[in-house]
């Protein structure tokens, strides 16, 4: 039998990828020949893992959700244990951690919005997409309620997040039904307003940052046109030269290539696509009912050259009664841990945090998009937590007074956590199956943290 001296003993705080890729390298490590025995508790702020895969994923892309299965498969293993509903800084503290662990990674991602600076952009009507994101995924910590009054609405931003905003604001809510969403966001998709949905890009169409298959599924809806605007669809020799190194730049300029200039179908709902366009304002007023977005005004940019764009001074105003940004997520800062506002991560050299002087902080690691920023796939993730856990591996002994995992469980029950574990989780997995198969459907998300604990209880 091994002792508890002789395990390392590690909690990762955030059950997302990051998190969960960072347990599978420790398990996997230990399981090599020499490897040392770890445990391994992955502590999660809310009732069910995966982060972003459950709450940041479009409900209508099922096929990317198909991580979970993998996901899933390091939580059951032995070594590890879900330790869900259990939030840092409010139920245990950093320092409380590392009485019964000899290394603390955190791994909780980037939930919130980047700003864009401009005027106007706290107008009423003017949203954060990673706010409408968590709404229409069924987040448990947003209202159940979103305004979805608007006709015409632009959407800032050329990446993956600012297309399922366009795409989940264009098509009707009875196209949405086949998909996981509760009925409260199901109710407000059908009785939403929007007939045109414009979406902005600074830059030109071969700087998009879409990827090739989600650009190709605007198209998909039989209720939607999707219309590339000819003004700013420029492609000069620096445009040309980047897609000649990057395959998925190029796929995305000849799907939009050849939507230039065709004719609308006369579908009920339109996405607009515009490039060198870039917001400047947003513009609002003060009408009897209260504060409210009434417009944006964009400036036309010209390509210089070298991939980058400049001002013309030319700007149009349009109509749109609300706006989305989707420029971006950002990482928030964590108790007790340095923070480096300016680049939204916590300061680190390879995974190792790193104090205010620059000097390692012992045991505590970081990884995922609080690590490195919100940028890359998945598959940047398990490389991220491969770097991380090899420094953890090659510089933890043991430190943690309290060795055992019922320690920490009596800990937590003598605070009054009411803990959301792995068999939790597979219970209310199987409920919103259940909730699912009954209406037809794989599933149907429980939105309420209450809800979420009742339904995973025995």
């Amino acid at each position: 039998m091994t002792s508890p001296d002789t395990v390392l003993r590690v909690a990762i705080v955030g059950a997302g990828p990051a998190g969960i890729y960072a347990a599978d390298q420790l398990v996997k490590a230990a399981r090599v020949e020499g490897g040392r025995p770890v445990s391994v508790d992955i502590l999660e702020r809310l009732p069910a893992p995966f982060g972003l895969v459950r709450y940041g994923v479009a409900p209508d892309h099922p096929r990317i959700k198909e991580i979970v299965k993998a996901l899933q498969r390091v939580l059951s293993h032995d070594e590890v244990r879900l330790l869900g509903n259990v939030d840092l800084g409010t139920d245990l503290k950093l320092e409380e951690l590392r009485e019964f662990y000899d290394a603390v990674v955190v791994a909780t991602g980037a939930m919130s919005d980047r700003s864009l600076g401009i005027p106007g952009e706290d107008l009423p009507g003017s949203f954060g997409a990673a706010d409408f994101v968590s709404w229409y995924d069924a987040h448990p910590d947003v209202p159940r309620t979103w305004p979805l009054e608007a006709e015409h609405v632009a959407v800032l931003g050329v990446g993956n997040v600012a297309l399922d905003v366009a795409r989940v604001l264009a098509k009707t809510g009875e196209e949405m039904l086949s998909t996981d969403i509760p009925p409260h966001v199901h109710e407000a998709l059908v009785a939403k307003r929007a007939t045109d949905v414009h979406v902005f890009a600074r830059r030109g169409p071969a700087y998009a940052k879409f990827s090739p298959l989600e650009l190709r599924e605007l198209t998909h809806s039989p209720h939607v046109d999707v219309i590339v605007h000819p003004e700013g669809f420029e492609v000069d020799e620096a445009s040309m030269a980047h897609i000649a190194k990057n395959k998925q730049a190029k796929m995305v300029l000849d799907t939009l290539a050849n939507w230039v200039g065709r004719e609308p179908e006369g579908k009920a709902h339109r996405i607009h696509l515009h490039f060198l366009e870039q917001p400047v304002e947003i513009l609002g007023d003060d009408a009897p009912s209260g504060r409210r977005v009434t417009g944006l005004r964009t400036e036309r940019t010209r390509l210089v050259g070298d991939g980058s764009v400049e001002g013309t001074g030319q700007t149009t105003d349009w109509d749109v009664q609300a706006v989305y940004r989707a420029v971006g997520y950002r990482s928030t800062a964590i108790a007790d841990l340095p923070f480096d506002d300016r680049a939204a991560v916590v300061p680190n050299d390879g995974g190792r945090v790193l104090d205010l002087d620059g000097r390692p902080l012992p045991g505590t690691y970081v990884t995922g998009w609080i690590k490195r920023g919100p940028v890359g796939l998945i598959g940047h993730t398990k490389s991220d937590a491969a770097e991380t856990v090899a420094h953890l591996l090659a510089e933890t002994t043991p430190t943690a007074t309290a060795r055992t995992t019922g320690e920490v469980d009596a800990f937590l029950v003598e605070r009054g956590v009411d803990v959301a574990d792995l068999d939790h989780w597979l219970r209310l997995d199987q409920h919103e199956i259940a909730l699912g198969e009954a209406q037809g459907r794989l599933r149907v998300k429980v939105p309420g943290r209450e809800e979420m604990l009742t339904a995973g209880r025995d």
